[in-house]
């Protein structure tokens, strides 16, 4: 994503169009941005929570100029359409409540928010990119040279403000001259490992081998993966991660064959507000993206489809998570909570 300062709203890059094209879209207003987080052209919860704070501070410079009464009534609707662009990914609504609480700080007052909501919304994407760098040092440190690392979805730096979470973890450690080899899974239905994963990986020259999702288990019980890196959407107050949907699996995979199983993942997507990933919801796609894949149809009509974007790993399979301020072992609620300063409820 890139604020363009000369005119006033966001550019992101379509990740729909990957690899094949390369293309910017330019965002003007809180409803466009809206629609680009629901379309995916932007995905991943960091760069969700990025771009929904964008979202609002192009609003405001829309509306600066209108009269004070638009102008409020404007914004609120802007951030009620952020926050149902999608569900799932605590980021979004995280950034929001940022975003609102300079709203009250500042007054409502448009000429003296609006260049103050932007301040915030590059304050959230540089911190990003700060919080990134420490996940990917803290968790480079697991990494053990020649090391194969398997990953689910796309948790880079398309996924982010830059660097990435799950992939920064690699990239930190290729940093520190260690040899990392990546097993990157295609991610059905819409194919963010394929897309997504192995054109980052590609583009420095990291080993990646691309994998059917089936496959998975096959290569564990041969000894050809090390360890499991994923990132997260949410994660409840007890530890139960919700990531895309096939991490469960991978997780059940990964326990039964002895192979630690990590999520990285900010602060910022651990939600102590719900206490279980059984309170996460989990936002249901078009049966469109399993059908097919873009003028492509495979599936029978008639059938019936379902198409969860998302499933819950209980903590219990999950060896780490690894944030900015280091890696929590065998995650509890206990554990999590002191990551905030905060005890026992």
């Amino acid at each position: 994503m890139r604020w363009r300062s000369d005119k006033g709203w966001l550019e992101l890059l379509d990740q729909r169009l990957l690899p094949g094209q390369v293309k910017y879209l330019r965002f003007d207003s809180a409803e466009a941005v809206a629609g680009g987080i629901r379309d995916m052209v932007v995905r991943g919860a960091p760069a969700i929570g990025c771009t929904a704070a964008y979202g609002i501070a192009v609003e405001a410079q829309r509306l600066r100029y209108l009269r004070q009464s638009d102008f409020d009534s404007g914004l609120e609707r802007a951030f009620e359409k952020l926050a149902q662009s999608r569900p799932t990914a605590v980021n979004l609504s995280w950034a929001l409540d940022r975003m609102r609480r300079i709203l009250q700080a500042v007054g409502s007052d448009a000429e003296t928010l609006a260049p103050r909501l932007l301040l915030e919304a590059h304050a959230i994407h540089d911190e990003d990119i700060a919080t990134n760098r420490a996940i990917g040092a803290h968790g480079a440190a697991l990494l053990t040279d020649h090391a194969r690392v398997l990953t689910h979805c796309n948790a880079g730096a398309l996924a982010t403000a830059g660097h990435g979470t799950a992939l920064g973890v690699i990239r930190s450690a290729v940093e520190a001259g260690r040899n990392i080899s990546v097993v990157a899974g295609e991610t059905r239905p819409f194919l963010q490992g394929a897309r997504l994963t192995a054109w980052e990986m590609v583009q420095e020259n990291i080993p990646v081998t691309l994998i059917a999702d089936s496959s998975a288990g096959h290569l564990m019980s041969r000894g050809e993966v090390d360890l499991v890196i994923v990132g997260a959407d949410r994660v409840a107050a007890n530890g139960d991660v919700a990531n895309k949907i096939g991490t469960y699996t991978l997780a059940v995979l990964a326990a039964r064959h002895a192979i630690p199983f990590y999520v990285a993942c900010p602060l910022s997507t651990i939600d102590l507000a719900t206490a279980s990933g059984a309170h996460i919801p989990i936002e249901q796609r078009a049966s469109s993206e399993i059908a097919g894949f873009g003028d492509l149809r495979w599936a029978c009509e008639g059938a019936v489809m379902h198409n969860p974007a998302f499933d819950v790993t209980p903590a219990e399979l999950i060896g780490g998570l690894i944030t900015e301020k280091g890696v929590v072992l065998a995650p509890d609620e206990t554990k999590i909570r002191a990551l905030f300063g905060q005890g026992a409820p």
